[in-house]
Parts: structure tokens; C-alpha cells; sequence
């Protein structure tokens, strides 16, 4: 047996004080029967002993008080089981298309592998329902579905060259990644996670501020960090996805790409903002998707998979309803025997006699 309201078990003590005070009212009681007089004298006026019946009235009254809190805690029984439905998933992978990405600190590049581990991140949670933000320095979305292989294709098919707006703009990625999910109407009945990989810092928005409010709404921000303060160079990559060289600047001079430390601190503020949230630092030869990818998948296989729980049947109303019956039968019981109190009801004259005594006995 369990309880719904286990706080109420420690009220169950205060029936000890009901107890307590009506044993103080028989000790006053008494005491104000000496004062009244000698003992014997007054016991002798007495028709009848009421301290048996009040005994078992004040036995009825603390029963009925310790039961009445005992329902209060809501008694529950295991009366069987039931099969609890696995906890259905939404992820939102945000993926950088800045230009950094075509850097190759990681074989290919970094854009190539992080598109090859999100497919088969997206082909290992098999269950989960999948949208996808592709951003440089403005957003664009694919909608929650259950169509994994389509939020896969449609990451595939994109390269930081297709992308309109140059910059890493990962405030506007969250924020879109935050309205997909608020599109979808059992989004928020399900667990939602943002997987955010991305090589660069925002200098433009306050992406911290929009992980801050997925996390109050009950999202998991992760994040994938890829590069560090190592400046690596930027290829030039033509439409047909070739290398024909390194990107320079306007003096002649290669462009790397490098994180700053300010830019680090701002992932890292990301992924601490939401229940959960983690970062990942990529590392030679790999970009941490996969480990994320891991986590994820023995959630799905323990905490949010099909499980069988006990069914509890609440069973207050016993101890509540003896609680009554004991409350009823202490009201009924009088402290002198009922024909007592009738024989004293028939030595009553009736008012009209009563009066007409009254009227004899008055003086001529």
C-alpha cells in the first residue's frame, strides 16, 4: 500500500491530542464535583454513571479522527499494470553553412562529415520525428515530420555556396528551430531536443537569450562545437563542389577561420540553459555528433522507451466511511441510559396540568 498524500499520516497524532482533552475535561469534571461538594454525596444524586458511556464516546471521537486524516493521505493499492507508451521524440538538427565550414581540420570537411554523421544520426533514432534549420547568415527550415530520410535528403543537398546571406547567425537558427517545434501541435507533448552544430560565434544576436527560452519551455539544446582557436584555412570551393583554392581577402591574404574565446563562452552558454543541454568539442577526425547521437539513442532504448508501471487504486473512502459510521454511533450515545431519561420525561406533568396546580395552590 502506498500514499497519495503522505504528509497527512502525521496528522494522525493529533487524534493523541483529541485524546488528551477530553481526558482533561473528566479530570475537570471530577474536580468541579468536589468543589461542589463531598464526593459521595453528589455521586449518590446521580441516577446513573455517565463515565462508561463518555469513555466510549471519547474511544468513537479519536478513532473517528485518526481514521478521517488516514483517508486524507489517500490510501492507494496495487490493483494491476498497464503498458506506458514509449515517449515520442522531436529533433531539431540546426546545421552551420558559413563558408568556415569547407575548412578540412576534419577529413573531408568539416561540412561534409557533420552532413554524414546527421544522416546517421537521423537513421539510428528510428522512432523519432526530425526537423532541420540549415543557416549561415539567414535561416531556412524543414518542418517537423516523421519522414527522417527527407530531413536527411535536405540537409544533403545543401552546400554553404547555396546559402543566400553569408554569416553565422545562430540566434535566428534557435529562434526558428523554437517556432518549428511551437508549429507542430504534439510537439509539446513530446521530448524536444535542438542539436545545434556549428563553427563559429554569433556577433549579431544574443543566441544564449533564445536557448534560455527553449529551456524554459522544456527543450534540450545540444551543442556540437567544431574548430577551436587554431586558425585553419578557408578552400574556395567551386559550384561543382571542387576545390580550386584558398579564399583570400582584399590585400591578397588568406582568411582562416578560428574560434575566439568570447565565441566559445557563447556555445558553452547555450548548451548550459537548458535542462540537460551539452557541448561538444570536436575532435580530429571526428565532430561529436555520434556521441550525441549515442546519448540519444539509449534514452530512447530506457527512460523514454515502453515500460509497464503499477496501477494504483485509491481507497480512501474505507477509512473515510468508517470514519463516519464511528462519528454517527458516538453522537447517538447519551451519557444516561435511555430509560432514564424517559421515566424522567413521564414524571413530567403536561403544561396544561402543570398550570392548573399552579392555580390550586395559589392563596384565596
Amino acid at each position: 500500500m502506498i500514499f497519495g498524500q503522505p504528509i497527512f499520516l502525521f496528522c494522525t497524532a493529533l487524534a493523541a491530542l483529541v485524546a488528551l482533552l477530553l481526558a482533561l475535561g473528566a479530570v475537570y469534571r471530577r474536580r468541579a464535583a468536589k468543589a461542589f461538594g463531598d464526593l459521595d454525596r453528589v455521586e449518590a444524586l446521580r441516577t446513573s454513571d455517565p463515565s462508561v458511556r463518555r469513555a466510549w464516546k471519547a474511544v468513537l471521537l479519536v478513532m473517528a479522527t485518526a481514521l478521517a486524516f488516514f483517508a486524507a493521505a489517500r490510501p492507494q493499492y496495487g490493483k494491476g499494470t498497464r503498458l506506458v507508451p514509449a515517449t515520442n521524440v522531436d529533433v531539431v538538427l540546426v546545421l552551420d553553412y558559413s563558408k568556415s565550414m569547407y575548412a578540412r581540420d576534419v577529413e573531408p570537411s568539416r561540412i561534409f562529415r557533420a552532413k554524414v554523421e546527421v544522416a546517421r544520426l537521423v537513421k539510428e533514432l528510428e522512432g523519432a520525428r526530425f526537423a532541420a534549420v540549415a543557416f549561415a547568415g539567414e535561416p531556412m527550415g524543414f518542418p517537423l515530420t516523421a519522414d527522417g530520410a527527407a530531413v536527411a535528403q535536405f540537409l544533403r543537398q545543401l552546400d554553404p555556396n547555396d546559402m543566400p546571406v553569408g554569416g553565422t547567425a545562430i540566434a535566428r537558427a534557435l529562434t526558428l528551430a523554437r517556432d518549428l517545434l511551437k508549429r507542430d501541435p504534439k510537439s509539446s507533448e513530446h521530448k524536444r531536443i535542438v542539436l545545434l552544430v556549428t563553427d563559429g560565434e554569433d556577433l549579431e544576436g544574443d543566441p544564449a537569450s533564445v536557448a534560455r527560452q527553449l529551456g524554459a519551455e522544456g527543450t534540450t539544446v545540444h551543442v556540437v562545437q567544431i574548430g577551436g582557436r587554431t586558425p585553419e584555412r578557408i578552400p574556395e570551393v567551386g559550384e561543382d563542389g571542387r576545390v580550386i583554392g584558398f579564399r583570400t581577402d582584399r590585400n591578397g591574404k588568406p582568411l582562416t577561420t578560428a574560434l575566439t574565446v568570447h565565441g566559445e563562452k557563447q556555445l558553452a552558454s547555450i548548451a548550459t540553459s537548458t535542462p540537460g543541454g551539452e557541448i561538444i568539442v570536436a575532435e580530429k577526425g571526428t565532430t561529436g555528433i555520434d556521441r550525441i547521437a549515442a546519448d540519444l539513442r539509449k534514452q530512447m532504448k530506457s527512460e523514454l522507451a515502453e515500460k509497464i508501471e503499477t496501477v494504483y487504486a485509491d481507497v480512501y473512502y474505507y477509512p473515510l466511511g468508517l470514519a463516519i459510521l464511528l462519528l454517527i454511533a458516538e453522537a447517538l450515545i447519551t451519557d444516561a441510559p435511555l430509560r432514564i431519561l424517559r421515566r424522567r420525561a413521564a414524571s413530567k406533568p403536561p403544561p396544561g396540568e402543570r398550570k392548573r396546580r399552579e392555580v390550586r395552590r395559589a392563596p384565596a
